[in-house]
């Protein structure tokens, strides 16, 4: 007579996979609306949808304080999630920000569970691991630095069209300067968008560190100077214009907020390099 088999019993969890987090709650990151999961039985309805007005954030934050939530983790999809990050941050929830690449690579997901559901069982066992997020005073920082690199970027998509324009027009000033926005280069394209053609008179606005000759810079003002093409330089050089100006505030709102923080050390170390001004160093080669 065959042995019997062995009754399976329910036995403990190990001790990886016990309950860490037990008042945790998940957030599926939408443009038009938020899935929040909560544990079972804290709530009639665990799973809710709210939308991503602010009214509407502040709403979803009650319902987790009623639910007795003190942790939340969240997928960091795209920047929707930042509004509702901040804010739960402020209401005094520990806010978990995961990569949802990692998330994926997760064995275990059931097809019928949502995804908030899956991020909240997850979070439960304390599977996941928060994305590093600075201090609060750094993220502001960050912000300004962010949209200073915006502004150098649009800054060098202008200097294109000002050289596209110039070449167009056959004027090769850029292959006698080192750089068209320096001293040498703004000055010349300013004298031609006020009216100036004889390539002589140009020439003069030349900076004596500059290594070509007035000769060869006049040489290389002789064009076609066409409607089109002037009008398109001067478009270029005024957008080049409105972004100097607006990376100029922009680096006046960051050396203020600089100015602001509190110093952890006076210790700082003396400068190694020298700086020099972009339209002194476009004239020196």
């Amino acid at each position: 007579m065959p042995a019997k088999r062995p009754q399976p019993q329910n036995d403990p969890l190990p001790p990886a996979l016990q309950h860490i987090n037990l008042n945790a709650a998940a957030i599926d990151i939408g443009a038009t609306a938020h899935f929040v999961a909560v544990p079972m039985g804290r709530d009639p309805v665990s799973v809710r949808e709210f939308s991503t007005f602010t009214a509407d954030l502040h709403h979803l934050a009650d319902w987790l304080v009623q639910c007795g939530v003190d942790t939340v983790v969240m997928e960091s999809t795209g920047v929707y999630w930042v509004p509702l990050f901040e804010l739960l941050e402020q209401r005094g929830f520990t806010v978990l920000l995961v990569d949802a690449y990692k998330v994926k690579n997760v064995s275990g997901r059931k097809s019928d569970v949502l995804d908030c559901q899956w991020l909240q069982q997850l979070h439960t066992y304390g599977l996941l691991q928060g994305a590093f997020r600075p201090a609060d005073t750094i993220v502001v920082l960050r912000s300004y630095l962010r949209q200073r690199a915006l502004l150098i970027q649009g800054l060098s998509r202008h200097i294109q069209h000002i050289q596209k324009a110039l070449q167009l027009m056959n004027i090769l000033l850029h292959h006698v300067v080192t750089d068209i926005t320096g001293l040498t280069g703004m000055t010349i394209i300013r004298a031609i968008l006020a009216g100036e053609r004889d390539p002589q008179i140009l020439a003069q606005h030349r900076d004596p560190r500059c290594k070509n000759s007035v000769d060869v810079i006049a040489k290389s003002l002789v064009g076609t100077y066409r409607p089109e093409h002037l009008f398109a330089l001067q478009q270029a050089v005024a957008l080049y214009d409105a972004y100097r100006n607006h990376l100029a505030a922009c680096d006046d709102q960051i050396e203020q907020y600089l100015v602001s923080l509190t110093p952890i050390t006076n210790d700082l170390p003396p400068p190694t390099t020298s700086h020099v001004s972009m339209d002194a160093q476009s004239c020196i080669n």
